[in-house]
């Protein structure tokens, strides 16, 4: 069974890759997903509060973002509580390349072009397989305009990509008023590979004390349609591959991302809710699943139902989502309408 994928030009065993979590930023932890199978690590993500902090040019970050009020440093954690420093995470880096076969993708999360582009000409020079821009930048300000915001993300690829020579990937946010053209654009500006999708931060309020509730919710399955939406329509449709980064907690997950298009699925909530042997448990999975199915290959299911598999057009698209929505209440009932088929 030949499970072998590119991402972003590079060779992978299998397809099911390990993303950024606290779980892979850890050289053993490493090795045990080399393991079990894992066919490539993505490390953590290195903060640009982090390398702004140890290189004492905190004022220039929160003059971009907080209105310039000196109490905004005050926003940010100590430089002593983050999980892995800047000169540590080199060495992770240099530790990892040398330690196991599969490729390792370092993160950078940033939010200006310049905090990026030294640091990541380091990890270039740490010896990372590729580089994944996790751009995470919350638009509030209502004077802002999309455009300025498409551009702003469009700067830190371009100016990270004139800088180091390793692919990049980026990870997009579903936000954008136009994901297509977006996703073009961050092609031409130089990404390698894109990676569907970031999630952002969202609080819940607390009723009895009557506060905001800063946790972190891991992913589940139910979050899988919006990437898998967006996967089928621009496969084959961008010169970058595609990652899948969403809801992945078994192998029908990973499937399901690998027939609408991805070249690699990612998996983070898994990993942490099972622990390190769940990667095993997902590439067997995959393995049984097309073994039982008469696929020789992961190729051969790749983009099986894709958009451009399918050719489905707007108006076609739009046909169906109007049938949708007409049969739901006898689709609930039991009762197929007329124009769709039978159980």
């Amino acid at each position: 069974m030949d499970l072998t994928t590119r991402y972003m030009g590079l060779p992978l065993k299998n397809p099911l890759v390990a993303s950024a979590s606290p779980l892979t930023g850890e050289l053993g932890a490493i090795r045990r997903l080399e393991d079990a199978e894992a066919g490539a690590v993505v490390l953590p993500s290195i903060f640009e509060e982090q390398i702004r902090a140890e290189e004492e040019r905190w004022e220039r970050l929160t003059s971009a973002g907080t209105d310039s009020f000196p109490e905004a440093l005050t926003y940010f954690p100590d430089p002593g509580a983050y999980r892995v420093g800047p000169d540590r995470y080199l060495e992770l880096i240099r530790e990892a390349v040398r330690a196991v076969d599969i490729p390792i993708v370092a993160s950078l999360n940033g939010v200006t072009s310049e905090g990026w582009i030294s640091y990541a000409k380091g990890i270039e020079e740490a010896g990372a397989d590729g580089l994944e821009l996790n751009i995470y930048f919350f638009p509030t300000d209502l004077g802002e305009e999309g455009q300025s915001v498409e551009e702003r993300y469009l700067q830190i690829v371009r100016a990270v990509r004139s800088q180091v020579s390793i692919p990049l990937a980026v990870k997009l946010l579903p936000a954008f008023s136009s994901l297509g053209n977006m996703a073009r654009r961050m092609v031409e500006a130089g990404a390698r590979a894109l990676v569907l999708f970031n999630r952002f931060y969202q609080p819940q309020i607390d009723l009895a004390q009557l506060r905001l509730v800063d946790d972190l919710v891991l992913s589940g399955r139910s979050e899988t349609r919006l990437p898998l939406f967006w996967i089928r329509a621009l496969r084959g449709r961008l010169d970058a591959s595609l990652a899948a980064s969403t809801g992945v907690e078994g192998e029908q997950e990973a499937i399901q991302y690998l027939l609408a298009g991805a070249d690699v699925v990612m998996t983070t909530s898994a990993l942490l809710r099972e622990g390190i042997p769940q990667m095993k448990r997902l590439v067997g999975g995959l393995r049984d699943w097309l073994d039982q199915h008469g696929f020789p290959s992961v190729d051969a299911i790749r983009g099986l139902l894709s958009r451009e598999r399918l050719a489905q057009t707007g108006p076609e698209a739009r046909a169906r989502y109007i049938d949708i929505l007409q049969r739901y209440p006898d689709a609930e009932a039991g009762q197929p309408t007329a124009g769709s088929p039978a159980p």
